[in-house]
């Protein structure tokens, strides 16, 4: 593959631009942290930077995006295929492309979760979830977890942290947070006038805490007794990452609505799902426009969406997510932090606060691009492809036993 070509001719000259025209903040913020690659040619588990021979191994994904490399071949033949006849498309219209991927990601929840609507983003599609979930309850409360993260749009933003919102003015009412893995509080912030609780099974912006056993089972049977809805928000968990299609059938549990994305792209063509139960996808039998998407479900996205589909689904896929989980766990052994995984779903605990933030450049001038957790960085995320080979697995963790060693 020949390197892309670079709209600019220098590293300063896109910067330069990129803090003109972008963000000027990010640029003065990764400059000041030694953080100054610009992405070029990318391939597999791998990118490289723009203006210089430097080479990373992606362990960040964005946040899963490319769960199964960059560029992955599969996905990249699916969608190419599917530009030769399609567009976008139209959502006031009948689609084949988007009936076939719904149904098969309502197959991937064995049929408990057959209604699906289509989306562009992550925030986008968490906030029709909630919106369903209100609708159809009735009901306006909605519990979420302290320093989690859904999402930057309207209903979404209201779930999440304080630092995103508190400068846009003050949270919408019927927002509650309660903390993570904690039952008495969450028994304490779900009654009778509660339209859903919404969790990420991992939250990563948390720093990948693993709950203990028993508290997601215990938040459904409290959903049960008052009637509320449980909302898993999977866009990172989901299609793989931590060894099952869905992090949730880990526990045996019954969600109600499931959202998923990042993963679904292929990292090639954006699309996002809300899936959900028959109960609550019939609010659009009644009020068929009550929401739309104009480029949710979009025909090439549908294709990608396929393509990772019958990867993450191949025989012994699955089983190797879990057994790469465990060589690198092995492989990481004696290091100053504590690994927290589920599959792939990894978090490096480090000692004390702020570790996490000098880890994310030491590992970077170690060739490892991953970064730390927002709302506790004590912890780096570490989310390896998927697709990591078994000589690229023996690299990273050369190269991560190299940098602490």
């Amino acid at each position: 593959m020949s390197a892309p070509k670079q709209p600019y001719p220098t590293r300063e000259a896109t910067m330069a631009a990129f803090a003109q025209h972008v963000s000027a903040g990010k640029v003065k913020m990764y400059q000041s942290a030694g953080l100054d690659g610009v992405m070029g040619e990318r391939a597999g588990s791998s990118f490289h930077d723009a203006f210089s021979e430097r080479t990373w191994l992606n362990c960040h994904c964005n946040g899963g995006v490319f769960n199964l490399g960059h560029r992955n071949p599969r996905v990249l033949s699916a969608v190419r295929a599917a530009l030769e006849g399609f567009d976008i498309g139209n959502h006031h219209l009948v689609s084949g492309m988007r009936a076939r991927l719904a149904e098969r990601l309502a197959a991937t929840t064995s049929g408990k979760l057959p209604g699906v609507v289509f989306g562009v983003s992550g925030g986008e599609a968490i906030d029709l979830a909630i919106k369903v979930t209100r609708g159809v309850t009735r009901r306006g409360k909605v519990v979420s977890v302290l320093g989690g993260y859904h999402g930057h749009t309207g209903l979404a933003l209201a779930t999440g942290d304080a630092q995103y919102r508190e400068l846009f003015g003050p949270n919408l009412p019927g927002f509650v947070q309660v903390p993570f893995d904690d039952l008495k509080a969450m028994e304490a912030a779900v009654d009778d006038q509660t339209a859903a609780v919404i969790l990420e099974p991992i939250p990563a912006t948390l720093g990948m805490p693993i709950a203990r056993e028993g508290y997601f089972a215990g938040v459904q049977a409290l959903c049960r007794k008052h009637g509320a809805k449980l909302i898993f928000d999977e866009v990172q968990t989901g299609l793989g990452r931590t060894g099952r299609v869905w992090c949730y059938q880990h526990d045996g549990l019954e969600p109600d609505a499931v959202v998923t994305g990042k993963g679904l792209s292929g990292g090639i063509y954006p699309i996002t799902a809300t899936l959900m139960t028959r109960e609550l996808h019939a609010l659009f039998d009644e009020h068929p426009h009550i929401h739309v998407s104009t480029f949710g479900g979009a025909e090439p996205g549908c294709a990608a969406g396929l393509a990772v589909l019958d990867l993450i689904e191949a025989p012994g896929f699955l089983e190797r997510v879990a057994s790469l989980s465990d060589r690198l766990t092995s492989g990481l052994a004696g290091l100053p932090f504590a690994v927290r995984r589920r599959g792939l779903m990894m978090g490096l605990k480090f000692p004390e606060e702020g570790m996490a933030i000098f880890a994310t450049k030491v590992l970077y001038d170690a060739g490892v691009f991953c970064l730390y957790a927002n709302n506790d960085t004590s912890v780096l995320q570490f989310l390896p492809p998927l697709t990591l080979t078994d000589p690229e697995a023996a690299d990273l963790v050369a190269r991560v036993r190299g940098a602490f060693v």
